[in-house]
C-alpha cells in the first residue's frame, strides 16, 4: 500500500531540487557578473601560472584593478 503523502511529496521535492538549482545559478552569475569572484580568479591563475611568484593582497589586488579602469576607460557606463 503506497502512502498518499509520500506519493505528493515527490514531486514536490523534485520542484524543490529545481528551484534550489536554479536560486544558486542565479547567485553565481550575479557574483560573477559583479566581479565579486575576480580576486579568487586570480589567486587560482596566479598559483597555476605562477607558482614561484606570490599573488598581490586583496586589497593591492583591488587597487590594481582600480587604477587598470582609471588609465583605461573603455566603455563603461559610469
Amino acid at each position: 500500500m503506497t502512502n498518499q503523502s509520500d506519493a505528493a511529496s515527490t514531486p514536490l521535492r523534485a520542484i524543490g531540487g529545481l528551484l534550489a538549482r536554479v536560486g544558486r545559478g542565479i547567485r553565481w552569475y550575479v557574483h560573477n557578473l559583479m566581479g565579486d569572484s575576480a580576486y579568487e580568479t586570480y589567486v587560482a591563475h596566479q598559483r597555476r601560472q605562477h607558482p614561484d611568484q606570490a599573488p598581490m593582497t586583496e586589497r593591492e589586488f583591488w587597487r590594481d584593478r582600480m587604477d587598470e579602469q582609471d588609465r583605461n576607460p573603455g566603455a563603461r557606463c559610469c
